[in-house]
């Protein structure tokens, strides 16, 4: 990327944090710079709301197949039938 106005300035940055940006521009393969300049880039459009465009995602719903008598809301209750039922089918054979 070539700016025609360059601003040449120093930053200081926590020991900490610097690890991480050197890290960071190492696994993407970037200079130092330019991986700070893109993150400060980012930030900066954060922060005035600017998010970018995600995919719109379709969520379609579908019947469970729940036997007749369960509460889809009671999940939990269910779970307590069959297993009691699987433990009583055990035992009936031991």
């Amino acid at each position: 990327m070539i700016h025609d106005d360059l601003m040449r300035t120093t930053l200081t940055i926590d020991d900490d944090l610097a690890a991480i940006l050197q890290q960071k521009a190492r696994q993407r393969g970037v200079a130092f710079k330019q991986l700070v300049n893109s993150l400060l880039r980012s930030g900066l459009g954060a922060t005035e709301g600017a998010l970018p465009k995600r995919k719109m995602l379709k969520v379609v719903g579908r019947p469970l197949g729940m036997k007749t008598g369960y509460d889809s809301d009671k999940l939990n209750q269910l779970v307590d039938e069959l297993e009691a039922d699987r433990y009583l089918t055990t035992r009936r054979w031991s």
